[in-house]
Protein backbone atom coordinates (compact mmCIF):
# COMPACT_ATOMS: atom_id res chain seq x y z
CA UNK A 1 0.00 0.00 0.00
CA UNK A 2 3.15 2.11 0.09
CA UNK A 3 2.10 5.94 -1.49
CA UNK A 4 -1.74 5.13 -0.83
CA UNK A 5 -3.37 8.04 1.18
CA UNK A 6 -3.51 6.51 5.09
CA UNK A 7 -7.67 7.74 5.37
CA UNK A 8 -8.07 5.26 2.42
CA UNK A 9 -7.31 2.49 4.37
CA UNK A 10 -10.67 1.83 5.41
CA UNK A 11 -13.51 0.34 4.80
CA UNK A 12 -15.71 2.40 2.55
CA UNK A 13 -18.41 2.99 5.11
CA UNK A 14 -15.92 4.06 7.70
CA UNK A 15 -15.83 7.23 5.55
CA UNK A 16 -19.15 8.62 6.02
CA UNK A 17 -19.60 7.46 9.99
CA UNK A 18 -18.41 11.04 11.48
CA UNK A 19 -21.63 12.72 10.19
CA UNK A 20 -23.75 10.34 11.17
CA UNK A 21 -22.79 10.28 14.94
CA UNK A 22 -24.28 12.11 17.89
CA UNK A 23 -23.92 15.53 17.10
CA UNK A 24 -21.34 17.64 20.31
CA UNK A 25 -20.00 14.10 20.62
CA UNK A 26 -16.14 15.23 21.76
CA UNK A 27 -14.66 11.88 23.02
CA UNK A 28 -14.94 8.09 21.92
CA UNK A 29 -13.51 4.40 23.15
CA UNK A 30 -12.64 1.62 21.87
CA UNK A 31 -11.09 -1.23 22.97
CA UNK A 32 -9.70 -4.69 21.01
CA UNK A 33 -10.52 -7.58 22.35
CA UNK A 34 -10.15 -11.61 21.81
CA UNK A 35 -13.83 -12.32 22.68
CA UNK A 36 -13.55 -16.15 22.28
CA UNK A 37 -11.01 -19.29 20.83
CA UNK A 38 -11.96 -21.58 18.56
CA UNK A 39 -9.14 -23.26 19.54
CA UNK A 40 -9.60 -25.81 22.08
CA UNK A 41 -5.96 -26.00 23.53
CA UNK A 42 -5.72 -22.16 23.51
CA UNK A 43 -7.34 -19.64 26.32
CA UNK A 44 -4.97 -16.85 25.88
CA UNK A 45 -3.76 -14.69 23.50
CA UNK A 46 0.14 -13.57 23.12
CA UNK A 47 -0.18 -9.53 23.37
CA UNK A 48 2.37 -8.61 20.38
CA UNK A 49 2.69 -6.39 17.31
CA UNK A 50 1.37 -3.13 18.82
CA UNK A 51 3.78 -1.15 18.98
CA UNK A 52 5.70 -2.36 15.29
CA UNK A 53 2.00 -1.32 13.64
CA UNK A 54 2.27 2.42 15.69
CA UNK A 55 5.59 2.84 14.42
CA UNK A 56 5.18 1.61 11.07
CA UNK A 57 1.67 3.05 10.35
CA UNK A 58 0.55 5.69 12.52
CA UNK A 59 3.94 7.42 12.89
CA UNK A 60 6.42 6.82 9.85
CA UNK A 61 2.89 6.14 7.48
CA UNK A 62 0.84 8.81 8.46
CA UNK A 63 3.69 11.39 8.69
CA UNK A 64 5.33 10.52 5.62
CA UNK A 65 2.01 10.01 3.26
CA UNK A 66 -0.31 12.36 4.95
CA UNK A 67 0.95 14.99 7.22
CA UNK A 68 4.22 15.85 5.43
CA UNK A 69 2.35 16.05 1.68
CA UNK A 70 0.77 18.98 0.46
CA UNK A 71 -2.85 20.09 1.56
CA UNK A 72 -4.06 19.82 -1.75
CA UNK A 73 -2.93 16.65 -3.15
CA UNK A 74 -4.07 15.12 0.15
CA UNK A 75 -7.38 16.11 -0.31
CA UNK A 76 -7.24 15.93 -4.40
CA UNK A 77 -6.67 12.06 -4.09
CA UNK A 78 -8.83 11.51 -1.05
CA UNK A 79 -11.77 13.05 -2.95
CA UNK A 80 -10.60 11.53 -6.61
CA UNK A 81 -10.90 7.81 -5.27
CA UNK A 82 -13.76 8.48 -3.32
CA UNK A 83 -16.16 10.44 -5.08
CA UNK A 84 -15.61 8.03 -8.51
CA UNK A 85 -16.54 5.00 -6.06
CA UNK A 86 -18.97 5.82 -3.34
CA UNK A 87 -20.22 9.10 -4.64
CA UNK A 88 -19.20 12.47 -3.94
CA UNK A 89 -22.34 13.44 -1.71
CA UNK A 90 -22.18 10.05 -0.07
CA UNK A 91 -19.60 11.45 2.55
CA UNK A 92 -18.04 14.90 4.52
CA UNK A 93 -14.78 15.95 3.50
CA UNK A 94 -14.41 18.74 6.21
CA UNK A 95 -13.06 15.68 8.96
CA UNK A 96 -10.06 15.01 6.63
CA UNK A 97 -9.38 18.75 6.18
CA UNK A 98 -9.56 19.58 10.07
CA UNK A 99 -7.21 16.33 10.47
CA UNK A 100 -4.09 17.28 8.27
CA UNK A 101 -4.06 21.39 9.30
CA UNK A 102 -3.66 19.80 13.08
CA UNK A 103 -0.57 18.22 11.70
CA UNK A 104 -0.30 14.69 14.36
CA UNK A 105 -2.69 12.13 14.73
CA UNK A 106 -5.13 12.91 18.09
CA UNK A 107 -4.91 9.41 19.09
CA UNK A 108 -4.14 8.07 22.24
CA UNK A 109 -3.61 4.36 23.01
CA UNK A 110 -3.31 2.87 26.16
CA UNK A 111 -2.14 -1.38 25.90
CA UNK A 112 -1.29 -4.32 27.98
CA UNK A 113 2.99 -4.97 27.99
CA UNK A 114 3.76 -7.24 24.94
CA UNK A 115 4.49 -10.23 25.51
CA UNK A 116 1.20 -10.72 28.37
CA UNK A 117 -0.65 -14.16 27.64
CA UNK A 118 -3.76 -12.12 27.77
CA UNK A 119 -6.80 -14.54 28.61
CA UNK A 120 -10.61 -14.76 26.35
CA UNK A 121 -12.67 -11.57 26.72
CA UNK A 122 -9.87 -9.46 28.15
CA UNK A 123 -9.08 -5.98 26.29
CA UNK A 124 -5.66 -5.74 24.94
CA UNK A 125 -5.54 -2.56 24.04
CA UNK A 126 -8.04 0.84 23.76
CA UNK A 127 -7.98 3.74 21.46
CA UNK A 128 -9.06 7.29 21.97
CA UNK A 129 -9.23 10.71 20.53
CA UNK A 130 -7.70 13.46 22.73
CA UNK A 131 -9.00 16.37 20.63
CA UNK A 132 -12.84 16.77 20.81
CA UNK A 133 -12.72 17.76 17.24
CA UNK A 134 -11.76 14.01 16.28
CA UNK A 135 -14.25 11.60 18.63
CA UNK A 136 -14.78 9.79 14.56
CA UNK A 137 -11.33 8.90 14.48
CA UNK A 138 -10.53 6.12 16.99
CA UNK A 139 -13.47 3.58 14.82
CA UNK A 140 -12.05 5.36 11.43
CA UNK A 141 -9.00 3.47 12.14
CA UNK A 142 -10.29 0.18 13.36
CA UNK A 143 -10.25 -1.88 9.77
CA UNK A 144 -6.12 -0.65 9.69
CA UNK A 145 -5.42 -1.63 13.22
CA UNK A 146 -7.57 -5.01 13.16
CA UNK A 147 -6.21 -5.72 9.49
CA UNK A 148 -2.54 -5.28 11.24
CA UNK A 149 -2.95 -6.77 14.65
CA UNK A 150 -4.04 -10.57 14.85
CA UNK A 151 -1.98 -12.44 12.43
CA UNK A 152 0.96 -11.23 14.36
CA UNK A 153 -0.84 -12.37 17.81
CA UNK A 154 -1.72 -15.59 16.47
CA UNK A 155 2.04 -15.99 15.18
CA UNK A 156 3.42 -15.64 18.63
CA UNK A 157 0.95 -17.83 20.51
CA UNK A 158 1.79 -20.57 17.61
CA UNK A 159 5.56 -19.74 18.86
CA UNK A 160 4.52 -20.14 22.35
CA UNK A 161 2.65 -22.92 22.27
CA UNK A 162 5.56 -25.10 20.63
CA UNK A 163 8.00 -23.67 23.64
CA UNK A 164 5.53 -25.48 25.97
CA UNK A 165 5.82 -28.35 24.65
CA UNK A 166 9.71 -28.24 24.34
CA UNK A 167 9.67 -27.56 28.09
CA UNK A 168 7.89 -30.12 29.06
CA UNK A 169 9.83 -32.56 27.43
CA UNK A 170 13.30 -30.63 27.62
CA UNK A 171 12.97 -30.72 31.59
CA UNK A 172 11.79 -34.62 31.73
CA UNK A 173 14.90 -35.69 29.02
CA UNK A 174 17.27 -33.12 28.96
CA UNK A 175 20.32 -31.51 30.57
CA UNK A 176 19.55 -28.06 32.02
CA UNK A 177 22.41 -26.44 30.04
CA UNK A 178 20.46 -27.11 26.67
CA UNK A 179 19.41 -24.56 24.56
CA UNK A 180 15.59 -24.71 24.11
CA UNK A 181 15.50 -21.08 21.93
CA UNK A 182 16.79 -23.08 19.48
CA UNK A 183 15.15 -26.67 20.04
CA UNK A 184 12.56 -25.72 17.02
CA UNK A 185 13.16 -23.52 13.77
CA UNK A 186 10.78 -21.79 11.53
CA UNK A 187 10.41 -22.65 8.07
CA UNK A 188 7.06 -20.84 6.85
CA UNK A 189 8.25 -17.69 4.22
CA UNK A 190 7.60 -19.52 0.97
CA UNK A 191 4.11 -20.75 2.58
CA UNK A 192 2.94 -17.18 4.19
CA UNK A 193 0.46 -15.12 2.66
CA UNK A 194 2.99 -12.29 1.55
CA UNK A 195 6.19 -10.73 2.11
CA UNK A 196 5.00 -8.63 4.83
CA UNK A 197 2.65 -11.69 6.62
CA UNK A 198 5.94 -13.90 6.71
CA UNK A 199 8.02 -11.40 8.59
CA UNK A 200 5.29 -10.66 10.95
CA UNK A 201 5.04 -14.03 11.64
CA UNK A 202 8.78 -14.74 11.90
CA UNK A 203 8.59 -11.62 14.08
CA UNK A 204 5.88 -13.78 16.48
CA UNK A 205 7.82 -16.92 16.37
CA UNK A 206 10.88 -15.21 17.57
CA UNK A 207 9.30 -13.81 20.63
CA UNK A 208 9.77 -17.76 22.03
CA UNK A 209 12.39 -19.58 19.77
CA UNK A 210 15.95 -18.17 18.38
CA UNK A 211 15.87 -20.53 15.08
CA UNK A 212 14.32 -18.92 11.55
CA UNK A 213 14.81 -19.07 8.11
CA UNK A 214 13.24 -15.83 7.37
CA UNK A 215 16.06 -13.39 7.00
CA UNK A 216 14.01 -9.78 6.74
CA UNK A 217 13.14 -10.93 10.36
CA UNK A 218 15.85 -9.46 11.67
CA UNK A 219 15.71 -6.26 10.37
CA UNK A 220 12.38 -5.75 11.32
CA UNK A 221 12.67 -6.43 14.94
CA UNK A 222 15.84 -4.20 15.02
CA UNK A 223 13.66 -1.08 13.92
CA UNK A 224 10.66 -1.72 15.50
CA UNK A 225 12.04 -3.67 18.35
CA UNK A 226 14.84 -1.70 20.28
CA UNK A 227 17.67 -4.88 19.50
CA UNK A 228 20.57 -5.66 17.91
CA UNK A 229 21.99 -8.43 16.16
CA UNK A 230 25.70 -7.30 16.21
CA UNK A 231 25.16 -7.11 20.38
CA UNK A 232 22.47 -9.61 21.40
CA UNK A 233 20.70 -12.78 20.07
CA UNK A 234 17.41 -11.41 17.71
CA UNK A 235 17.47 -14.72 15.34
CA UNK A 236 19.86 -17.21 13.93
CA UNK A 237 19.96 -19.26 10.29
CA UNK A 238 21.88 -21.97 9.08
CA UNK A 239 23.74 -23.56 6.32
CA UNK A 240 21.74 -26.25 5.18
CA UNK A 241 21.49 -27.70 1.17
CA UNK A 242 18.19 -28.08 -0.65
CA UNK A 243 17.22 -30.78 -3.16
CA UNK A 244 18.52 -28.42 -6.35
CA UNK A 245 21.95 -28.87 -4.79
CA UNK A 246 21.34 -32.56 -4.19
CA UNK A 247 20.22 -33.35 -7.40
CA UNK A 248 22.74 -31.08 -9.62
CA UNK A 249 25.88 -32.42 -8.00
CA UNK A 250 24.33 -36.31 -8.08
CA UNK A 251 23.45 -35.26 -11.78
CA UNK A 252 27.39 -34.40 -11.93
CA UNK A 253 28.81 -36.98 -9.93
CA UNK A 254 26.58 -39.82 -10.25
CA UNK A 255 26.61 -40.38 -6.39
CA UNK A 256 25.44 -38.80 -2.99
CA UNK A 257 28.84 -39.50 -0.87
CA UNK A 258 30.81 -37.11 -3.13
CA UNK A 259 28.76 -33.87 -2.36
CA UNK A 260 28.52 -34.98 1.16
CA UNK A 261 32.57 -35.32 1.75
CA UNK A 262 33.20 -32.34 0.34
CA UNK A 263 30.99 -30.82 2.39
CA UNK A 264 32.82 -31.69 5.62
CA UNK A 265 35.69 -31.60 4.38
CA UNK A 266 36.04 -28.95 2.15
CA UNK A 267 32.96 -26.60 2.73
CA UNK A 268 31.95 -25.97 5.58
CA UNK A 269 35.26 -28.34 7.54
CA UNK A 270 34.44 -25.86 11.41
CA UNK A 271 30.47 -25.21 10.73
CA UNK A 272 27.68 -27.02 11.54
CA UNK A 273 24.79 -27.89 8.54
CA UNK A 274 22.16 -29.70 7.61
CA UNK A 275 22.17 -31.94 4.75
CA UNK A 276 18.57 -33.00 3.20
CA UNK A 277 19.33 -36.59 2.37
CA UNK A 278 15.94 -37.79 0.24
CA UNK A 279 16.28 -36.45 -2.60
CA UNK A 280 16.22 -40.28 -4.17
CA UNK A 281 16.73 -42.68 -1.10
CA UNK A 282 16.72 -41.55 2.53
CA UNK A 283 17.53 -44.87 4.39
CA UNK A 284 20.13 -46.12 1.82
CA UNK A 285 21.93 -42.84 2.84
CA UNK A 286 21.84 -42.99 6.36
CA UNK A 287 22.34 -46.73 6.58
CA UNK A 288 25.12 -47.28 3.53
CA UNK A 289 26.66 -44.23 2.89
CA UNK A 290 26.92 -42.46 6.28
CA UNK A 291 29.08 -45.42 7.51
CA UNK A 292 31.66 -44.99 4.77
CA UNK A 293 31.47 -40.93 5.87
CA UNK A 294 32.02 -41.65 9.73
CA UNK A 295 36.00 -40.92 9.74
CA UNK A 296 35.12 -37.32 8.37
CA UNK A 297 32.05 -37.04 10.29
CA UNK A 298 34.05 -37.67 13.30
CA UNK A 299 37.04 -35.37 12.63
CA UNK A 300 34.24 -32.44 11.33
CA UNK A 301 34.59 -29.55 13.40
CA UNK A 302 30.68 -29.25 13.78
CA UNK A 303 27.00 -31.18 13.92
CA UNK A 304 25.99 -32.73 10.62
CA UNK A 305 22.30 -32.67 10.58
CA UNK A 306 20.93 -35.85 8.69
CA UNK A 307 17.57 -34.22 7.65
CA UNK A 308 14.40 -36.13 5.91
CA UNK A 309 11.69 -34.31 3.54
CA UNK A 310 8.93 -36.33 2.70
CA UNK A 311 7.32 -39.74 4.57
CA UNK A 312 6.29 -40.12 7.66
CA UNK A 313 8.37 -37.04 9.65
CA UNK A 314 7.50 -38.71 13.29
CA UNK A 315 8.91 -42.03 11.28
CA UNK A 316 11.91 -41.03 9.89
CA UNK A 317 12.66 -38.39 12.71
CA UNK A 318 12.84 -41.33 15.20
CA UNK A 319 14.26 -43.95 13.24
CA UNK A 320 17.33 -41.52 12.34
CA UNK A 321 18.08 -40.68 15.65
CA UNK A 322 17.53 -44.58 16.22
CA UNK A 323 20.15 -45.57 13.62
CA UNK A 324 22.53 -43.04 14.14
CA UNK A 325 23.12 -43.75 17.81
CA UNK A 326 23.63 -47.50 16.44
CA UNK A 327 26.55 -46.21 14.63
CA UNK A 328 27.89 -43.17 16.09
CA UNK A 329 26.75 -43.97 19.91
CA UNK A 330 27.09 -40.98 22.32
CA UNK A 331 26.84 -40.42 26.13
CA UNK A 332 24.10 -40.64 28.86
CA UNK A 333 23.51 -36.90 30.34
CA UNK A 334 22.45 -36.56 33.66
CA UNK A 335 18.92 -37.37 33.81
CA UNK A 336 19.77 -41.13 32.15
CA UNK A 337 18.80 -40.13 28.45
CA UNK A 338 21.08 -40.75 25.43
CA UNK A 339 22.70 -38.02 23.59
CA UNK A 340 24.13 -38.70 20.30
CA UNK A 341 27.76 -37.98 19.29
CA UNK A 342 28.23 -34.12 19.12
CA UNK A 343 28.63 -34.34 15.26
CA UNK A 344 25.18 -36.09 14.09
CA UNK A 345 21.82 -35.37 15.12
CA UNK A 346 18.54 -35.21 12.90
CA UNK A 347 16.37 -32.54 11.82
CA UNK A 348 13.08 -32.50 9.83
CA UNK A 349 12.83 -28.74 8.24
CA UNK A 350 8.55 -28.43 8.43
CA UNK A 351 5.48 -30.93 8.70
CA UNK A 352 6.12 -30.97 12.22
CA UNK A 353 2.51 -29.73 13.60
CA UNK A 354 2.13 -29.30 17.65
CA UNK A 355 0.83 -33.08 17.62
CA UNK A 356 3.67 -34.74 15.74
CA UNK A 357 6.11 -32.70 17.60
CA UNK A 358 4.55 -33.91 20.87
CA UNK A 359 4.79 -37.61 19.18
CA UNK A 360 8.66 -37.47 18.28
CA UNK A 361 9.36 -36.06 21.53
CA UNK A 362 7.31 -38.62 23.65
CA UNK A 363 8.59 -41.73 21.23
CA UNK A 364 12.62 -40.15 21.74
CA UNK A 365 11.79 -40.07 25.55
CA UNK A 366 9.90 -43.67 25.67
CA UNK A 367 12.99 -45.13 23.66
CA UNK A 368 15.66 -43.27 25.98
CA UNK A 369 16.85 -40.96 24.00
CA UNK A 370 16.86 -37.09 25.43
CA UNK A 371 14.64 -34.73 22.93
CA UNK A 372 17.81 -32.43 21.98
CA UNK A 373 18.85 -35.13 19.44
CA UNK A 374 16.27 -33.78 16.93
CA UNK A 375 16.06 -29.99 15.38
CA UNK A 376 12.63 -29.32 14.63
CA UNK A 377 11.05 -26.99 11.71
CA UNK A 378 7.59 -25.87 11.81
CA UNK A 379 5.98 -24.87 8.57
CA UNK A 380 3.59 -22.63 7.11
CA UNK A 381 0.83 -25.06 7.67
CA UNK A 382 1.15 -24.98 11.14
CA UNK A 383 1.38 -20.88 11.14
CA UNK A 384 -1.83 -21.05 9.38
CA UNK A 385 -4.12 -23.66 10.94
CA UNK A 386 -4.12 -26.49 13.80
CA UNK A 387 -6.02 -29.47 13.69
CA UNK A 388 -8.15 -30.58 16.57
CA UNK A 389 -10.19 -33.50 16.78
CA UNK A 390 -9.68 -34.40 13.20
CA UNK A 391 -10.65 -31.39 11.98
CA UNK A 392 -8.44 -28.47 10.65
CA UNK A 393 -8.96 -25.24 12.21
CA UNK A 394 -7.38 -22.48 10.28
CA UNK A 395 -6.16 -19.47 12.05
CA UNK A 396 -7.94 -16.05 10.89
CA UNK A 397 -9.03 -13.12 12.63
CA UNK A 398 -11.73 -14.64 13.83
CA UNK A 399 -9.54 -17.78 15.43
CA UNK A 400 -9.96 -15.20 18.69
CA UNK A 401 -12.69 -12.99 17.23
CA UNK A 402 -10.29 -10.66 18.02
CA UNK A 403 -12.23 -6.76 16.90
CA UNK A 404 -12.18 -3.49 17.96
CA UNK A 405 -15.74 -2.31 19.17
CA UNK A 406 -16.92 1.43 20.66
CA UNK A 407 -17.65 1.36 24.39
CA UNK A 408 -17.66 4.63 25.64
CA UNK A 409 -18.70 8.17 24.39
CA UNK A 410 -18.90 12.06 25.73
CA UNK A 411 -21.32 14.32 24.51
CA UNK A 412 -20.42 17.89 25.97
CA UNK A 413 -18.25 16.56 29.07
CA UNK A 414 -20.84 13.93 30.08
CA UNK A 415 -20.33 10.51 29.71
CA UNK A 416 -22.20 8.04 28.26
CA UNK A 417 -21.27 3.80 27.94
CA UNK A 418 -22.02 2.31 24.06
CA UNK A 419 -22.64 -1.20 23.87
CA UNK A 420 -24.15 -4.32 22.31
CA UNK A 421 -26.11 -6.98 23.21
CA UNK A 422 -27.44 -8.91 20.38
CA UNK A 423 -30.38 -11.63 21.70
CA UNK A 424 -28.80 -14.09 20.02
CA UNK A 425 -25.03 -12.55 19.62
CA UNK A 426 -23.72 -14.91 22.43
CA UNK A 427 -19.49 -13.67 22.33
CA UNK A 428 -20.73 -10.60 20.48
CA UNK A 429 -21.95 -8.83 23.55
CA UNK A 430 -19.83 -6.18 24.09
CA UNK A 431 -18.26 -4.49 27.07
CA UNK A 432 -19.95 -1.33 28.20
CA UNK A 433 -17.96 1.68 29.05
CA UNK A 434 -14.24 2.47 29.22
CA UNK A 435 -12.20 -0.75 30.99
CA UNK A 436 -9.73 -1.36 33.66
CA UNK A 437 -7.71 -4.56 34.01
CA UNK A 438 -5.47 -6.10 36.55
CA UNK A 439 -3.66 -8.75 38.09
CA UNK A 440 -5.26 -11.46 40.65
CA UNK A 441 -3.89 -14.42 42.01
CA UNK A 442 -1.68 -14.40 38.72
CA UNK A 443 -4.29 -13.97 36.21
CA UNK A 444 -5.94 -11.35 34.27
CA UNK A 445 -8.94 -10.00 34.95
CA UNK A 446 -11.09 -7.00 34.38
CA UNK A 447 -14.04 -4.85 34.63
CA UNK A 448 -15.80 -2.34 32.32
CA UNK A 449 -18.63 0.42 32.96
CA UNK A 450 -16.29 3.08 34.05
CA UNK A 451 -15.49 6.79 32.76
CA UNK A 452 -12.58 7.52 30.99
CA UNK A 453 -11.32 9.54 34.17
CA UNK A 454 -11.86 6.74 36.59
CA UNK A 455 -10.49 4.55 33.90
CA UNK A 456 -7.25 6.24 33.67
CA UNK A 457 -6.26 8.15 37.26
CA UNK A 458 -6.99 3.90 38.78
CA UNK A 459 -5.07 1.00 38.84
CA UNK A 460 -4.92 0.06 35.34
CA UNK A 461 -2.36 -2.16 33.85
CA UNK A 462 -4.02 -0.32 30.47
CA UNK A 463 -1.04 1.86 29.92
CA UNK A 464 -0.66 5.02 27.63
CA UNK A 465 2.02 3.94 24.33
CA UNK A 466 1.14 6.00 22.18
CA UNK A 467 -0.27 10.09 22.07
CA UNK A 468 -0.68 12.87 19.12
CA UNK A 469 1.98 11.22 17.35
CA UNK A 470 4.45 10.15 19.65
CA UNK A 471 5.39 6.60 20.99
CA UNK A 472 5.46 7.19 25.02
CA UNK A 473 6.55 3.82 25.83
CA UNK A 474 8.82 1.83 23.66
CA UNK A 475 9.54 -2.08 24.60
CA UNK A 476 12.51 -4.02 23.40
CA UNK A 477 12.68 -7.78 22.14
CA UNK A 478 14.45 -9.05 25.21
CA UNK A 479 12.27 -7.03 27.47
CA UNK A 480 8.81 -8.73 25.63
CA UNK A 481 10.52 -12.18 25.91
CA UNK A 482 11.76 -12.14 29.18
CA UNK A 483 7.63 -10.65 30.14
CA UNK A 484 6.45 -13.82 28.02
CA UNK A 485 8.82 -16.55 29.67
CA UNK A 486 8.74 -15.03 32.84
CA UNK A 487 12.73 -14.69 32.50
CA UNK A 488 13.61 -17.55 31.08
CA UNK A 489 13.92 -17.33 27.53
Amino acid sequence: MNKTNPMLLIDYYKAVHAEMLPQKMTKSVSYFTPRMSRIDRWDKVVMFGLQGFIKTYLIDYFNREFFEKPFESVIAEYRRVLDNTLGEKAYGIEKIKKLHRLGFLPIEIVALPEGTRVPVHVPMFGITNTHPDFAWLPQALESLISAESWHPMIAATVGYTYREIVNRYYDLTCDDTIDRARALGAFDFRGEECTESAVKAGAGWCLSFLNTATVPVVPYLEQLYCCDCTKEPVAFGSPSTEHAVMCSNYAVDGDEITLLRRLLTEIYPDTSFSAVLDSYDYWNVIDNILPQLKKEILAHNGCMLMRGDSGDCVEVVTKTVFRLWEEFGGTVNSKGYKVLDSHVKAIYGDSITVQRCEQIYRILMENGFACSNAALGVGSFSFQCIEENGVLKPFTRDTFSSCIKATYCEIDGEPHPIFKDPKEGGFKKSQRGCCAVWEEDGELRYRDGLNWKEASEGENLLQTVFRDGVLIREQSLREIRNNLHEGNF
